[in-house]
């Protein structure tokens, strides 16, 4: 692996990289950029209080009567003021569409668990549970291999 790194106060700062497969250091890469620029948080609410949520502490980001949540890993959910086409272009790589109303976290999934009928949900870390639409799941095992 080669390294560059110039220091050049009269140009826009632009970060880089070429890798030859996305895995765990492309996203480990990415959120260390996106920190440094203070793109690791988002602002989040409840009934009564705000909150500043790290995109690490979040396992999902679902739409549920059309309003958009944030569930945490501690098994939280809170009302977020962004919609989902919105937030799917500041999160992470590591965030995944799992179906048209939610977008999941790769790092908080336990396991994907198929039904008789042939569905397919996904179970995260805190043991919240979601469906997988068969389009985006077909996009995922892709994604996974």
């Amino acid at each position: 692996m080669k390294f560059k790194l110039t220091i050049d106060k009269e140009k826009e700062e632009l970060v880089e990289a070429t890798l030859r497969s996305k895995g765990d250091f492309a996203y480990r890469l990415e959120e260390l950029v996106r920190g440094y620029i203070g793109e690791d948080s988002i602002t989040a609410y409840t009934e009564d209080d705000i909150k500043i949520l790290k995109f690490s502490e979040i396992e999902c980001v679902t739409v549920m009567d059309s309003k958009t949540y944030a569930v945490t890993a501690s098994g939280g959910r809170y009302r977020l003021k962004m919609r989902l086409y919105e937030l799917s272009g500041i999160l992470p790589g590591c965030f995944i569409k799992i179906n048209k109303s939610t977008i999941a976290n790769k790092t908080r999934i336990e396991k994907f668990s198929a039904a008789f009928s042939g569905s397919v949900d996904v179970i995260f870390k805190s043991g919240y549970r979601d469906y997988v639409s068969r389009r985006c799941f077909s996009e995922i095992k892709k994604e996974l291999k």
